[in-house]
């Protein structure tokens, strides 16, 4: 263990150091020493005939973040190894809320710090860039006043300040990332990151657009809107990236999302198409400059891509009292989640494309062979899945993709927990008290284990509803399909070495036939004919070969971890196997009082005190876990940010995207 100790030091030494020098990069890429300066040696020593002039923004701006991503799976690997927590304690109180307010939500101080550093790096690289480029003003023009050369420049700058947005736009977004754990986040409560640089980035680049537009109206030269270039940038490629970013970025805004979220939905799927073009118009030299969010994205949207072709076993349904739906899927005992963990989950028969989230119920250690979600029906797809199952069907498709979340259960390490939840929100507080009474029943010896108190709140009825009045629960019991697997592990939190191999092989492929294409077919056409290779065709050879890299080492490696679960696979698709435990649960009766039941006191037509019951912690160590409506959210982190005790820690899980 001391050794073990030893090397996950150094690890976490090696990544700070590697962080802290990639950051540096980035604050010195503006300045006119890294310019007129820096790029000077560094061309002439990096520049080869093997990577051209992309051999300094390779090696300075995409080896180093790949390699925190490679280096970050073995540090992960060693943790889950000793089974501690990802975030020191000591970094409690940089977790606590700092802000609460519209737009932005709940803000940690710790989030708050990032995110003035990060507007700070954007004020001074826009400075610097001007800076430098009012110091050595190009007239494009025969004529072109002073003013209007500025105004082309700090149009242009801007498209650079959103560039910086676009180097950590797709880290947010990557649900088996091995760099979100580093800081104990996961993807679902990162997306926000994802909301904010994605708003802010639009901003510069319609300004940026816009900016350009205006120039070449008052200079007359409109015409170079429609230009390809063949030795610069594309013009029209950059106008069909923004007008696909436009239909993303008005259909992103939370109240248009909330109202029309399939139209979000769909028009979101558009990105693609955002990024080839995005990538046509900024050229090769900035498209390596962001490459490792892009990159890292791929490796995990094409691991996504071939866990969810596989169709997964769903063993039953039950339609519970409340209206809501658990699904019960087989699974691989191989595969393990923390809880708040979440499953996606699509059902052909309704939506080939929607991916629907929801939170794992059951547990991994209790239940090794079963995977439960439970779904309220409230939307569209889900009325459309509740019909479904009430009518009698055999057998559903259904594909699924991950599970994703916690890489350890750091809320566990707390004296106390004080959970609040309400609506959807409850689900994942069944995540971590494994056992409710409305869904399955409780070991004898459960209630000695820890002190449990549970108040429930029924805010829309004064009183209990007469027994009558309490409907059944209703099974559905699915057919085994051949064609149907076992969910299984996800390369990534079940298997972080392996995904270290996808991420460092892909990469170093990538590097090696991009290398050997530029030295021996590329370069040539440059250097012997004296034409210049086609700027686009440059581009379109980066995206294949980063796509091509990353498919044909993802897929070696898929199909022989899916080669190791074979056997596995086949022992849980067992017929009696399938349906052992939930016939288990039916044969218990559901009146039965059990020590969930009993740990219970409900209160019909009041709210909870929510200041009086934190405040009532007398523990020196409380953890407050919050998962609900907006407003509930809000006002727990006002109170925990309140310094009115020193013995909550905040955090709060919110699917609101």
């Amino acid at each position: 263990m001391g050794s073990q100790t030893m090397l996950t030091s150094i690890t976490r030494l090696i990544l700070l150091v590697v962080f802290l020098g990639w950051l540096m990069i980035w604050t010195m890429l503006p300045t006119k020493t890294y310019k007129n300066v820096w790029t000077l040696n560094l061309q002439s020593k990096l520049n080869s005939t093997y990577f051209g002039a992309q051999g300094v923004n390779l090696l300075l701006l995409s080896f180093p973040m790949m390699l925190i991503a490679a280096l970050s799976c073995v540090y992960l690997h060693f943790q889950k190894q000793s089974n501690s927590s990802v975030i020191p304690s000591r970094l409690t109180f940089w977790r606590r809320p700092a802000v609460v307010k519209a737009p932005l939500g709940i803000v940690t101080a710790m989030e708050l710090a990032f995110a003035i550093m990060f507007a700070a790096l954007l004020v001074w690289s826009l400075a610097n860039y001007l800076y430098v480029s009012f110091g050595h003003l190009h007239m494009h023009k025969d004529g072109e006043k002073v003013w209007e050369a500025k105004f082309r420049s700090v149009s242009l700058r801007l498209g650079y300040i959103g560039n910086i947005c676009w180097a950590f736009l797709f880290f947010p977004v990557t649900r088996g990332s091995s760099i979100l754990p580093l800081f104990g986040l996961t993807s679902e409560s990162s997306i926000k990151y994802h909301s904010w640089l994605g708003h802010l980035s639009m901003i510069l680049f319609v300004a940026h657009t816009l900016g350009f537009i205006i120039y070449w109206g008052i200079t007359h030269q409109m015409a170079l809107i429609l230009e390809w270039s063949k030795t610069y940038v594309s013009n029209v490629a950059g106008i069909i990236a923004i007008v696909f970013a436009m239909a993303m970025w008005v259909t992103s805004i939370p109240r248009v999302r909330r109202k029309m979220f399939e139209v979000f939905f769909y028009t979101h799927n558009l990105y693609p198409l955002y990024v080839f073009f995005y990538i046509l118009h900024v050229g090769a030299s900035y498209f390596c400059m962001i490459l490792p969010g892009i990159f890292l994205f791929i490796v995990d949207r094409y691991l996504r891509f071939l866990q969810s072709y596989q169709r997964a076993g769903l063993i039953s349904a039950r339609v519970l009292p409340c209206g809501t739906i658990e699904l019960n899927f087989s699974k691989t005992q191989g595969l393990d989640y923390n809880p708040t963990s979440i499953l996606f989950i699509n059902v052909p028969s309704i939506s080939k494309m929607q991916w629907h989230p929801f939170t794992v119920t059951s547990n991994s250690n209790m239940e090794p062979d079963k995977l439960s979600v439970v779904i309220k029906n409230q939307g569209s797809w889900s009325q459309k899945l509740h019909k479904q199952l009430s009518s009698n069907v055999d057998h559903v498709q259904v594909s699924v993709e991950g599970p994703y979340g916690p890489v350890s259960s750091h809320f566990l390490r707390h004296e106390a927990l004080v959970m609040f939840s309400g609506g959807s929100g409850i689900t994942p507080m069944i995540s971590i008290i494994p056992i409710a009474s409305t869904i399955s029943w409780a070991p004898a010896d459960f209630a000695a284990q820890i002190d449990l108190e549970i108040e429930a709140y029924v805010t829309r009825e004064t009183e209990q509803p007469p027994a009558e009045a309490q409907r059944v629960i209703q099974t559905v019991w699915f057919k085994p399909d051949p064609l149907d697997s076992p969910v299984s592990a996800v390369l990534g939190p079940n298997s972080w070495l392996w995904l270290a191999a996808i991420v460092s092989s892909s990469f170093v492929l990538f590097l090696f036939v991009l290398g050997l294409t530029t030295r021996f077919y590329i370069y040539p056409i440059d250097h012997n004919t004296g034409e210049n290779y086609h700027y686009s065709f440059t581009c379109l050879w980066y995206m294949f070969l980063v796509c091509a890299s990353i498919f044909m080492v993802s897929s070696v490696v898929f199909l022989w971890c899916k080669r190791q679960n074979a056997m596995e696979g086949k022992q849980v698709q067992n017929v009696d196997a399938y349906g052992t435990h939930d016939q288990e649960l039916e044969s218990h009766p559901q009146n039965q009082e059990c020590p969930i039941a009993q740990a219970t006191q409900v209160h019909y037509g009041t709210r909870p005190d929510l200041k009086k019951i934190l405040l009532g912690s007398e523990e020196s160590d409380v953890g407050v876990l919050v998962c609900g409506p907006r407003k509930m959210r809000h006002e727990v982190a006002k109170i925990c940010s309140s310094g009115l005790a020193d013995n909550l820690h905040f955090e709060s899980i919110s699917f609101n995207w």
